[in-house]
């Protein structure tokens, strides 16, 4: 009976000890998985919508896989300066519209290349302030977006629409602008997705 007794006791002072370092250990564990998850959840970024107005970064980039389209190579004054040219493209980067049309102006650089001035410009700089004239991006833009102006090597306006423009109409006014001849019959364009946020616009 003592050996019984004394066997007892050990493992219950086993026992006591045991439990508040599984309780620590329980509750280091329980700790570590909800810090995990609450790091997750911090760290996700926000989903990139083509449909939404929200801001998720240059639309450029993320839409239409051409992040080199901003900032332009030049501004509307050098551009006019120079006699070329040039299609002004007005967007915002949180617009659902403008982030649709992004294919489209990737596209005009494809097939103009060197032959035109492509200036996106934002059109945040230019609200609430005063129109300075002619070379000024602010004297043409409608107060909608998108919108694209095409502009001839004199300077003049030849095209001039807003909202989701059709590219071949565009590459129609720069054909016309530049002398530079389309196919027989013009262009005619296609959307083509290559993944659930990029797309491409290709005039044939």
């Amino acid at each position: 009976m003592g050996r019984n007794k004394n066997g007892q006791h050990g493992i219950g002072a086993r026992a006591s000890t045991l439990q508040p370092i599984l309780r620590l250990l329980l509750s280091s564990a329980l700790g570590l998985l909800l810090a995990v998850g609450l790091v997750g959840l911090g760290s996700r970024p926000a989903q990139a919508s083509l449909t939404s107005n929200s801001y998720d970064g240059n639309i450029y980039a993320l839409y239409a896989g051409n992040g080199s389209l901003v900032p332009p190579r030049s501004s509307l004054a050098q551009a006019l300066e120079d006699h070329r040219t040039t299609v002004v493209v007005y967007y915002l980067d949180d617009d659902a519209a403008s982030k649709q049309f992004s294919a489209v102006v990737s596209e005009l650089q494809r097939v103009w290349l060197n032959n035109i001035e492509l200036i996106p410009l934002v059109t945040d700089p230019l609200q609430n302030r005063a129109d300075t004239g002619p070379s000024d991006p602010a004297h043409y833009w409608s107060g909608l977006i998108p919108q694209v102006v095409v502009f001839n090597s004199e300077g003049q306006v030849v095209f001039d629409e807003q909202g989701a423009v059709s590219v071949d109409a565009i590459n129609a006014a720069v054909s016309h602008a530049t002398g530079i001849p389309l196919p027989e019959g013009g262009t005619t364009s296609t959307t083509e997705s290559f993944n659930e946020l990029n797309s491409e616009v290709v005039s044939r």
